[in-house]
């Protein structure tokens, strides 16, 4: 999810290994030298039981014949209970809570990238090249991959099976939604449960000439992707507030395939040389650099590709998407260096028009701003919406969708009269001129001590 650069508006709400899949119950099998009631559990009956049976006839004063003579007893056999199993597989759609298919809690590690020679922040002890940073616990590291994990599986089933010309972006969305929701086993209906997990912000949903922030709102006109469309999907998962954001473009004419190689490499680009101590300016001119060495001809035009200046990669906190700290795309004197420790958004946009956004007509979301007391509200339905928004949300990002999910209603006056007191802030889209392409790839790591974990890496990109 981009972050706006100082001119516009950018928001800072404050903060308030093994991948193999194992069952966690394992199915163990009875002996078969156990006692008569086991095999009977099993659907067995022994000849012991009959020969037992009648020897009792023949003690009894029972005229025992021969067994051939004796007329033979059906046997009844119970009907074999069926045994659950774990599933040990995701399904289609994903719904297999993650802590299902990794009972060990043990969840797949990201791309692990050394730092370059020519970066100057090598580390070469074996101390500082242990894996797990001296700055975070297990517990981070657990929820981060757990977190990634999800955004994987969900991603790569919106590739396959949401994400065709002919979809409704309504239904893409809530497709995406849906299974971050039911991956990391918190619906968010209850107040407080969606600060456990859930959907790190809004997914967003931004065709051709919109570069961001632009996801369905109830009530408007659905949208349908069409097959000259390029798409951007951008959305975040959390684990306890630790939120990987990463996002990739869809385009099904080959006529786009160099603006999305062009985005992707440049994105590479930022990655290979976000560091320690790594200057913000620096990167940006790396990434401009690769970004711009791209044209793409589309309809007998040959346009370049350009590098969008206004808007920027970002660190992340805990429970809020965007830190203070940017990563730009193109050359600056931004001297801010990345520090051990901290995690990042690597985005990068391109553009075959101005390489400049502006805000659209529209609303693609909300942003509660912490900082800000709602003692002195006097409107009664901005006072319960408010407690909504806390009670749910906190710093999080949501979307009209989310409230009335919740079943949230007549809530637009309200939300103007929180607005109005600087208590909440709206996100516009970011456009840049009517018939240009924009594209979009994204990923989110962390620094480690010895190197950096693209924690979002996946097959896809």
């Amino acid at each position: 999810m981009g972050s706006k650069t100082p001119e516009g508006h950018r928001q800072e709400p404050d903060a308030s290994n093994s991948s193999d899949f194992k069952p966690a119950n394992p199915q163990v099998k009875a002996s078969r030298n156990g006692s008569g009631s086991a095999d009977l559990d099993r659907g067995i009956i022994s000849d012991d039981d009959d020969d037992d049976d009648d020897n009792s006839k023949e003690e009894n004063g029972v005229n025992g014949a021969s067994t051939a003579e004796k007329k033979q007893k059906k046997r009844k056999r119970s009907k074999k209970k069926k045994k659950k199993t774990t599933p040990t597989v995701q399904t289609t759609p994903p719904r297999v809570p993650l802590s299902t298919l990794f009972p060990s809690g043990q969840y797949p590690r990201g791309e692990p990238v050394p730092y370059v020679e020519d970066e100057n922040t090598a580390r070469t002890t074996d101390e500082e090249l242990r894996y797990n940073s001296r700055l975070w616990d297990d517990d981070f590291l657990i929820d981060y991959r757990k977190a990634a994990e999800v955004h994987r599986q969900v991603r790569q089933y919106a590739q396959r099976e949401l994400i065709k010309p002919g979809a409704s972006l309504t239904a893409i969305a809530e497709g995406i939604e849906d299974g971050v929701r039911a991956l990391t086993g918190h619906q968010g209906l209850e107040p407080g449960d969606a600060f456990h997990a859930g959907m790190g912000f809004p997914t967003g949903l931004c065709l051709n000439n919109v570069a961001a922030h632009w996801t369905p709102n109830p009530g408007a006109k659905d949208v349908i992707l069409d097959k000259n469309d390029v798409l951007k999907v951008d959305f975040g998962v959390h684990v306890n507030g630790r939120i990987v954001d990463s996002a990739f473009t869809v385009a099904f004419e080959d006529k786009y395939d160099n603006l999305l190689t062009a985005v992707k490499e440049a994105t590479n680009t930022g990655i290979k040389h976000a560091a320690i101590d790594a200057r913000m300016g620096e990167i940006g001119a790396a990434i401009q650099e690769v970004m711009e060495s791209y044209e793409v001809e589309i309809d007998g035009k040959t346009r370049p590709v350009k590098a969008i200046r206004n808007i920027t990669g970002h660190d992340i906190l805990r429970y809020q998407i965007h830190g203070g700290k940017q990563v730009p795309f193109i050359k600056s004197n931004n001297r801010d260096k990345m520090e051990e420790g901290e995690v990042f958004a690597i985005e990068t946009f391109g553009s075959t028009g101005k390489g400049y956004l502006e805000d659209d007509v529209g609303l693609y979301g909300y942003g509660r701003n912490t900082d800000a007391s709602g003692a002195n509200l006097r409107l009664a339905s901005a006072k319960s919406l408010l407690k909504t928004i806390d009670s749910n949300f906190g710093s999080i990002v949501f979307c009209r969708r989310y409230l009335e999910r919740l079943g949230v209603s007549h809530y637009h006056l309200g939300m103007k009269n929180l607005i109005d007191n600087g208590i909440v802030e709206s996100y516009a889209p970011l456009v840049d001129v009517k018939g240009s392409y924009t594209a979009q790839f994204e990923h989110t790591i962390l620094l480690h001590s010895g190197g950096k974990e693209v924690i979002s890496r996946g097959d896809d990109y």
